[in-house]
């Protein structure tokens, strides 16, 4: 009989566990794009994700040696009560001078705004981009006309196909992935060497994952590829883009044949995640008028 950690016992996340989370995270249809079972997969040795239950709640924490922290509680309301447990766990077992929940959705915020127990703060550079399916998709409309040019140079210059992404192609992203990071100098930059982790790790466990994935092959070579999947019932989330450079027009490619092949039709809406305060990130997010964004909250004890 499989046997689950209880707060305040946690155990560290792990393939194994995507039966029990996966279910809890839909049920509670988040908007936020850190509450899929894939993201927290994917991130599990950076930050050292661990969890736990309580009551009807999974609990997370980024249990770091050098700054540990708590994701929201996920369950039910009310939820001050779990939430104030995991902050006081934080400073009294982990020793954390200012133990916070972070990225926490406007549900928790909505919660704890009115208690005097807690503080509850914008935390923009994780707010979520999120647009209209149909326009990444379509890319119609003046706003667009660069994205069009950029598309149209890059169909002029090269003979291209579209293919889902299935088993039989993610070795094939993998090896793009592994040109990203040596482009990068992912091994001289802690953060760059777990993301690329990550998407090995996504790649993979794709089927287990249950991933989506869209890909551009020239010369029946993988130059780019897109992996996403369903956030919520009327938005999907994009986790992992990454191209080949060298191919101009290429990233524009990939974001809109993924859009238009995979979800336009089919979800309202596409997260593509936060820009993390980084100005050349949010110009690039911004470059495709996000309908709306989904604000996140750092919460601290009063």
């Amino acid at each position: 009989m499989t046997t689950y950690p209880t707060f305040p016992d946690f155990k560290p996340l792990a393939l194994e566990d995507r039966d029990l989370l996966h279910p809890r995270l839909w049920q509670y249809q988040p908007d936020t794009s850190e509450l899929t079972f894939v993201n927290l997969f994917i991130w599990r040795e950076y930050y050292n994700f661990q969890w736990s239950l309580a009551g009807d709640c999974v609990l997370i924490v980024a249990n770091r040696e050098e700054e540990p922290f708590a994701l929201q509680p996920v369950g039910p309301a009310p939820r001050g009560a779990a939430a104030r447990d995991l902050l006081y766990w934080l400073r009294d077992v982990r020793n954390v001078t200012s133990p916070s929940i972070r990225r926490a959705d406007r549900r928790l915020a909505g919660e704890l705004q009115g208690s005097n127990e807690f503080v509850v703060e914008p935390a923009r550079a994780h707010f979520d981009y999120v647009y209209r399916s149909e326009d990444l998709g379509a890319l119609a409309g003046r706003k667009y006309s660069k994205k069009r040019n950029h598309i149209s140079q890059f169909t002029r210059a090269y003979a291209y196909t579209y293919a889902p992404v299935t088993p039989s192609l993610t070795d094939d992203c993998l090896a793009l992935a592994e040109v990203w990071c040596e482009q990068r100098l992912c091994e001289d930059d802690i953060s760059l060497l777990h993301e690329f982790r990550g998407i090995r790790d996504a790649l993979n466990n794709f089927a287990a994952l249950q991933l989506e994935g869209g890909a551009i092959l020239i010369g029946g070579k993988v130059q780019a590829f897109s992996l996403g999947e369903l956030l919520n019932e009327t938005t999907a989330v994009v986790h992992i883009e990454k191209a080949n450079p060298e191919f101009k027009g290429i990233y524009p490619m990939i974001t809109q044949q993924f859009s238009e092949q995979r979800w336009q039709g089919k979800t309202l809406y596409i997260n593509r995640e936060q820009d993390l305060g980084d100005p050349g990130l949010r110009q690039a997010k911004e470059s495709y008028f996000p309908d709306h964004l989904i604000e996140k909250f750092s919460v601290r004890l009063a």
